[in-house]
């Protein structure tokens, strides 16, 4: 396991500056300009449509149309040595349903670590990964008579496979239990704290924006803030994060409308 206390503090994991998507004739996103820091829990958080889906596809170097600058563990996003350090989780499961759980996880782990000589290893990756998402008892079942949130947790632990150094996990909470929804949470800070995994994480529950170490606040394609929660509530004097990105959406709008009667 890497140490990764001895980094530069300036060394994060992801870096954009000047990020921009380009759809059509609609810009997606608007030049952004934000870190991820390193071995911590960074969520991505704003109203649906706000961009948020798009900006991990740049992240994880699938999506079209990108301009500016944006590096991922060193090198530009999508490079090919990102392969294996980047694990990326979409909405809707990526799983085959005819398949079990652990059928599902070999053929994935044979595709990232091919080869007769290291199915052992394989095998205990699949293992591990399997009781990291607690699926152990669902093991032999078919993923397509796994409820939706089980399926969710069988395509997180496809991406927990390779011990990946980056995780980028596209609202992996939407509709699941509040106890499922807990326990997730609680697996993403162990992965954080205990293998020292960067975790960048979308939602719009702004709930969950409370179980983070730091936040991006995302609103038509922008980046409203980007701190930890403690900082942005003290910033604009608010009691929870909600009520902050509330007013700072009222105080983006403010400025839009002085910048139009200054023009």
């Amino acid at each position: 396991m890497m140490n990764y206390s001895s980094r530069p503090a300036e060394e994060p994991a992801v870096r954009a500056r000047d990020l921009t998507v380009v759809r059509g004739t609609r810009t997606v996103l608007r030049g952004l300009r934000f870190t991820v820091p390193r071995g911590q829990v960074t969520g991505l958080l704003g109203p649906s449509g706000c961009g948020k889906s798009t900006l991990m596809r740049a992240v994880v170097g699938t999506q079209a149309k990108v301009t500016g600058t944006l590096d991922v563990l060193g090198h530009p996003a999508g490079h090919p040595t990102l392969r294996t350090r980047v694990g990326y989780v979409t909405q809707a499961p990526s799983v085959y349903g005819d398949l079990t759980v652990r059928q599902n996880l070999d053929y994935f782990a044979a595709i990232l670590d091919p080869g007769r000589a290291v199915a052992d290893r394989r095998r205990e990756n699949v293992t591990r990964a399997i009781a990291d998402v607690d699926l152990t008892t669902h093991a032999d079942a078919l993923a397509g008579n796994l409820s939706g949130g089980q399926r969710s947790r069988v395509s997180l632990a496809v991406a927990l496979l390779g011990t990946p150094e980056l995780l980028v996990l596209d609202e992996p909470t939407v509709g699941l239990d509040p106890v499922l929804r807990r326990d997730l949470w609680q697996l993403f800070h162990t992965l954080a704290a205990e293998r020292d995994a960067t975790l960048l994480i979308s939602s719009h529950v702004m709930d969950e924006a409370e179980r983070c170490h730091r936040l991006l606040l995302m609103r038509g394609g922008e980046i409203l803030a980007d701190d930890t929660p403690d900082a942005l509530r003290t910033r604009t004097g608010s009691e929870t994060v909600e009520a902050a990105f509330l007013r700072l959406v009222d105080q983006a709008a403010a400025q839009g409308r002085t910048k139009e009667t200054t023009r």
